[in-house]
């Protein structure tokens, strides 16, 4: 007797290891599974610019260079492009936080070997015409808000793909609900999402190289299921934290293990554990 709907998730072409440098980027979920990977004892550069949500404010702060605008609010300096994390009360070390993170966010992409991004809403809300990463509280005035199309998303990242042909692109939609938008919209919201990265892993998503005289088509994009498990194999409260939006850790060590052994080798499956006992010894408090 079956009771759950199993989803099945397609042997992955290419394999994460100790070896590789992960950069990890976008919803609060890619903090969940980054938290997960640091503990096995990965390379892993989580979120320098905070948590990011759109999937063009997550693709600005791959390519951001220079230093963006900050504006001053309810006693913090704030980057637009930023999550709420970098504001500082002082503007020179506001900058100096900014500064860090575009830094940090270069160095990780550049020695990256695996991008993992995690797209979270497909709704943006624009300031003097600009898409911003957060709204900082900033009163609803001050934006105008908008669903973003599959075919912007496409057009933003496709080129950042095909500009790393080094790197591996590992592509997850956020399973956490946007209810603040409203359950409709949350879906047609994540339904663009799926779109989007459903064009970037297929003709974006592949590269020609070139074994001897003949060319194989070779994913650099791939998808991993993390939403259509949490809705489908998980589809209970129970599963989800206090607030019924974000999943529970139960949920998120099960969307771990099924993502290790998708993208592991079962010699990195147990090199896994052993560090994961290291990592949970160093954070035993002794009594005395």
């Amino acid at each position: 007797m079956k009771l759950q709907t199993i989803v099945d998730i397609a042997p992955s072409p290419w394999k994460i290891g100790y070896e590789d440098k992960i950069l990890m980027v976008g919803s609060c979920f890619s903090d969940e599974i980054g938290a997960q990977l640091t503990q096995r004892g990965l390379q892993v550069t989580s979120n320098p610019f905070g948590t990011l949500y759109n999937p063009l404010s997550i693709a600005q702060a791959l390519t951001m260079t220079e230093m963006p605008e900050l504006v001053r609010h309810e006693g913090l300096w704030h980057s637009m492009a930023h999550h709420g994390s970098i504001s500082r009360a002082d503007k020179t070390e506001a900058e100096q936080a900014v500064l860090a993170s575009i830094k940090t966010m270069q160095r990780a992409l550049q020695e990256a070997t695996v991008v993992i991004v995690t797209f979270g809403t497909a709704w943006v809300y624009a300031m003097n015409g600009a898409i911003v990463g957060n709204c900082h509280k900033l009163p609803e005035s001050s934006f105008t808000r908008r669903r973003i199309t599959a075919e912007e998303i496409v057009a933003a990242w496709k080129p950042l793909i095909a500009r790393y042909p080094d790197k591996h692109w590992l592509f997850t939609v956020s399973p956490i609900r946007h209810i603040r938008d409203g359950l409709h919209e949350n879906q047609l919201s994540k339904a663009t999402l799926l779109q989007a990265v459903e064009c970037l892993t297929g003709e974006a998503g592949l590269t020609a190289e070139r074994s001897y005289s003949e060319t194989v088509l070779q994913p650099k994009a791939v998808y991993f299921e993390a939403f259509e498990i949490m809705l489908d194999e998980l589809r209970d409260y129970r599963f989800y934290a206090d607030d019924l939006v974000h999943p529970s850790s139960l949920a998120v060590n099960y969307i771990f293990e099924r993502f290790a052994d998708t993208f592991c080798t079962p010699q990195t499956r147990n090199e896994m554990i052993l560090q994961l006992k290291r990592w949970k010894q160093t954070q035993h408090r002794p009594l005395h």
